[in-house]
């Protein structure tokens, strides 16, 4: 069950929690705890009141935590549950950011629901300069060729096929890989890119 904690054998939200309609996402960002250290982390369920993490590090109950979570932003608030693999948070913001944060949650779970890798809205294009390079968060690098491309992801053609979820960057463009296919991986970009910052790939 998602958004829920175990606790002598019985499942127990807290009043945060119930406070605000959960749904259940797949997200993947970086969080900070009191002492400056940072954590990878990804997101399986969240409001727009608290946020369910499933990290390699638990925290305390009451810890301040810091979070930036790809296609959400900064999410700040404490520690009010933890559990086998991560805790939940609450979020604090104001009244017109929790409407924000809900209308994004929104269009971020029904997309998820569609099994859409990317932002269908947004048009592919093929670009001039298709041969490139990926490079992984552990610093390796691959050769790859860009079979299109669109302001929030692309396709790329590559010998390796990283796990869904690896973090990757297309030139200065930080992704995760959201989908596999025969010959390659689906990209998915942390932010909505401009045609600025495609320039370097689509210009004549």
């Amino acid at each position: 069950m998602v958004g829920f904690a175990q606790t002598n054998n019985a499942y127990d939200l807290s009043d945060t929690e119930m406070q605000f309609q959960s749904v259940e996402v797949t997200l993947f960002g970086r969080f900070m705890t009191e002492d400056k250290n940072e954590f990878p982390c990804q997101i399986q369920s969240m409001s727009s009141g608290s946020a369910t993490l499933i990290t390699p590090q638990l925290g305390s109950v009451g810890e301040r935590i810091i979070a930036y979570v790809d296609h959400v932003g900064r999410l700040e608030g404490k520690i009010i549950r933890v559990f086998q693999g991560g805790f939940a948070m609450t979020v604090n913001a104001t009244p017109h950011k929790r409407d924000k944060l809900a209308a994004k949650i929104t269009w971020i779970a029904n997309r998820h629901e569609l099994s859409l890798p990317e932002d269908r809205r947004h048009e592919r294009i093929a670009p001039n300069r298709n041969i490139t390079q990926i490079k992984l968060e552990d610093g390796r690098t691959y050769d790859a060729r860009i079979i299109d491309l669109s302001l929030s992801g692309a396709a790329i053609e590559m010998d390796v096929r990283p796990a869904l979820g690896t973090l990757m960057w297309l030139g200065n463009m930080r992704g995760r890989v959201v989908r596999h296919f025969d010959d390659g991986v689906a990209i998915e970009f942390a932010i909505l890119q401009t045609h600025d910052t495609l320039r370097d790939f689509i210009a004549q």
